[in-house]
C-alpha cells in the first residue's frame, strides 16, 4: 500500500467514476483502475462496487476512505511542517472564507498579506459555512474565517472583529427618513428579503426578524448579497446587510438607504479557525493580526480576543 494508491481511492469516493477520477489525479484512467484493484487484492477486500455508469464504494471502502483521508492530510502536514522549516514565509496558505464575508473584507487585507508575506502563496476558497469547515477537518485548508458560533471539536479559533448589522431600505421607502439610529423594533410587521438556505446570515437575519416581529418576505430568497441590495434599489424590500458590505470599495446606490441600528446593536463575531497541528501554526498568528487591523470605522474590535479549542 502506498499513498498514491490511498490518493486515487479517494478521488474514486470523491467522484465515482473512474474517468473523473483518473483526470481529477492525473493519470489515465487504465492506470487508475488498475491501482485500484492493487489495493483491493493486496487488501484482500473488494473497496468498490463497479457500475456502467458510476461506482460506489463497499461498507470496507467507505471506511478504508475515512481512514485514508486522514493519512493524506497528515501527510501533507508533515510536507507543510517540512517546507515551513525552510523557510516560514513561503509556500501556500489555504484560507476559506464565507460568500456574505469574502469579497468584502479581502479587498482590505489581501494586499497588506501580500506585502508582509510575499513570498506566501495566498490560496483563497469561497465557499459556505460547513463545507469550509469539511475542507478544514480534511486537511484541504489551513484556515478558515467564519461567523460565529460554529459547530466544531477539534479546531482552534481567534477571534478576530465584530460586524454591524445595518438596515438597508429604498430611498422611498417610510423608513428611508427616519432619524438614525433607528431601533430594531422598526423592523415590527414589516417583510425583510433573505438569502436563500445554507448561509449562516440568513439564520442570524432570521433570528433577528424573530425579536423584531418581523417575518420574511414570501416567494423571494437571494443567491448573494448583492442581488439583496439590487432588489432593495428596486423597490422589492428592505434587508439586513453586515457593515462591511456598505463600505468602500463596494460601489454606494442612490436607490438604497443605509441606517444604522440602535443598541443593542445586532452584530455577528467574525473568527479564524484552524486545526491545532496545522504545518502553519506558527505563521497564522501574524495572519490573524494583519486581519483583525482593519481601516477605521470597517468594522469593531472583538470584546475578547483569546483563543479557545474545543
Amino acid at each position: 500500500m502506498n499513498l498514491r494508491d490511498l490518493q486515487y481511492l479517494v478521488a474514486l469516493a470523491d467522484h465515482r467514476h473512474f474517468g473523473r477520477a483518473a483526470e481529477a489525479c492525473y493519470v489515465s484512467q487504465p492506470t487508475l483502475s488498475t491501482q485500484v484493484k492493487k489495493l483491493e487484492a493486496e487488501l484482500g477486500v473488494d473497496l468498490v462496487e463497479r457500475h456502467p455508469r458510476n461506482v460506489l464504494l463497499t461498507d470496507a471502502g467507505e471506511q478504508i476512505v475515512e481512514r485514508a483521508r486522514v493519512i493524506l492530510a497528515e501527510t501533507k502536514t508533515i510536507e507543510g511542517i517540512a517546507a515551513q522549516a525552510h523557510d516560514p514565509e513561503s509556500g501556500t496558505l489555504r484560507m476559506g472564507l464565507f460568500p456574505t464575508l469574502a469579497p468584502y473584507l479581502l479587498p482590505h487585507v489581501v494586499h497588506r498579506l501580500h506585502e508582509r508575506f510575499p513570498r506566501l502563496e495566498l490560496l483563497l476558497v469561497e465557499e459556505k459555512t460547513e463545507v469550509i469547515l469539511q475542507l478544514l477537518e480534511e486537511g484541504k485548508l489551513d484556515a478558515g474565517v467564519l461567523a460565529r458560533p460554529v459547530a466544531h471539536d477539534r479546531l482552534q479559533e481567534e477571534l478576530l472583529f465584530v460586524e454591524d448589522f445595518v438596515l438597508a431600505v429604498p430611498t422611498g421607502h417610510p423608513l428611508a427618513d427616519a432619524d438614525e439610529p433607528v431601533p430594531l423594533s422598526v423592523l415590527a410587521t414589516q417583510e425583510v428579503l433573505l438569502l436563500e438556505e445554507g448561509h449562516c446570515l440568513r439564520d442570524q437575519a432570521l433570528d433577528l426578524c424573530r425579536v423584531a416581529g418581523a417575518s420574511e418576505r414570501r416567494g423571494f430568497r437571494a443567491t448573494s448579497l448583492e442581488t439583496l441590495r439590487q432588489m432593495v434599489a428596486a423597490g422589492v424590500g428592505i434587508t439586513l446587510l453586515p457593515q462591511l458590505a456598505c463600505q468602500p470599495p463596494v460601489p454606494q446606490s442612490e436607490d438604497v438607504k443605509i441606517l444604522r441600528i440602535g443598541e443593542p446593536v445586532p452584530r455577528r463575531e467574525i473568527a479564524m479557525y484552524s486545526r491545532a497541528n496545522n504545518a502553519r501554526r506558527e505563521l497564522l498568528p501574524q495572519i490573524t493580526a494583519i486581519m483583525r487591523d482593519l481601516p477605521p470605522g470597517l468594522a469593531s474590535e472583538a470584546p475578547a480576543l483569546v483563543s479557545t479549542s474545543g
